[in-house]
């Protein structure tokens, strides 16, 4: 009997880590890049993530994705959010990669979480049009709500329930903002030049 449930548990244990690794490997593939091959955390985020991504790819090998930079643009005006801060969101998000999940499972090139995409009515986050003009409303409201640009490019990485006036120190967030910050300040001063020639 010890030795049946100790084969059973070897079983179980074994075909878990497969699933882990099948799971990474494919956000791997997808990605170009990706998380650690037995990273057991967010599975079924990446799955979820995976799952859009699988019905999301047969139209995009029609359609294409379009000029990133152009339809971040277009969102951001749409939503009266300066284009720079949104274009630089995404070119640290996901290097402006449309088909980009990442280790928690977001999705496509504003790095939507399924659970965001949901809340913002954006039903396929792999679709540059539709996800650029969820990641624009996103920063709009944490714009409206923190009235503090980096408070709400926190708030976009860590959630709007995780900052209390400061940017949080999660090991994530503090490091992302500066990022997001400087690039914004690249794109702004290569914007604000190219209108005084």
């Amino acid at each position: 009997m010890v030795a049946f449930a100790r084969r059973w548990l070897f079983i179980a244990g074994a075909t878990l880590v497969l699933a882990v690794i099948t799971v990474n490997s494919a956000v791997r593939f997808v990605s170009g890049s990706g998380p650690f091959l037995l990273d057991p955390r967010s599975m079924r985020e990446k799955v979820t993530a995976l799952w859009l991504y699988a019905r999301h790819r047969p139209g995009c090998f029609f359609r294409g994705d379009g000029d990133l930079e152009r339809l971040a643009r277009t969102a951001a005006r749409r939503h009266g959010v300066d284009p720079a801060l949104l274009a630089a969101v995404v070119e640290v998000e996901s290097g402006t990669v449309a088909h980009r999940i990442s280790w928690r499972g977001a999705c496509g090139p504003a790095q939507l979480l399924p659970s965001t995409a949901r809340l913002l009515g954006v039903v396929d986050p792999f679709d540059p049009p539709t996800a650029l003009d969820g990641a624009a409303r996103l920063l709009r409201e944490n714009l409206d709500h923190f009235h503090n640009r980096a408070l709400a490019v926190a708030a976009y990485n860590a959630g709007p329930g995780a900052v209390h006036g400061t940017i949080p120190v999660n090991g994530e967030t503090e490091f992302y903002v500066p990022r997001v910050l400087a690039a914004w300040k690249r794109r702004y001063s290569v914007h604000a030049a190219a209108f005084a020639k």
